[in-house]
């Protein structure tokens, strides 16, 4: 199920090649939402926007910048999700890995565990959905925040 394991592109260069095997320009506001998300891993348009304003190279708009996000995710460049407050967040990291999702905070967190992800899949392959062919395994743990109280003594 994890088939063609396609590595998270950091690397501008990369990202330019992309783009041209899409037939995409290399835009401004394309290398500023890359360079935006190369830096916050995961994030919706609003935060990749105000990122792109904060650096002040770029100028952008929160719907160009959700236009380019989803074009990119279409693409298969990004993954995305939808977070409990109905926002989408996309995440440069498009290989099979795990998430946690904090709900009170509405973050994502890349968690890699390999081993994890091959027991889940090995298990999945010997199982059978009928009327579904498995694409790919999608695992996200959803929590919140822990606050522990120190004792003092």
């Amino acid at each position: 199920m994890t088939g063609n394991i396609n590595k998270n592109h950091t690397n501008l260069e990369q990202f330019r090649l992309l783009l041209k095997k899409h037939s995409l320009k290399a835009t401004a506001q394309r290398l500023a939402v890359h360079e935006a998300m190369m830096s916050l891993g995961h994030a919706s348009a609003d935060m990749v926007t105000e990122a792109i304003k904060t650096k002040g190279e770029t100028r952008v708009t929160v719907a160009s910048v959700y236009n380019i996000l989803t074009q990119l995710a279409l693409l298969g460049i990004y993954d995305y999700r939808m977070s409990s407050n109905n926002k989408m967040y996309f995440d440069i990291n498009t290989f099979p890995h795990i998430h946690l999702y904090d709900r009170e905070n509405h973050q994502y967190r890349d968690l890699i565990d390999d081993e994890l992800m091959g027991i889940v899949e090995d298990h999945l392959k010997r199982k059978r959905f009928r009327g579904f062919r498995i694409e790919h395994v999608d695992i996200q743990l959803v929590g919140v925040p822990t606050r522990r109280k120190y004792r003092t003594a």
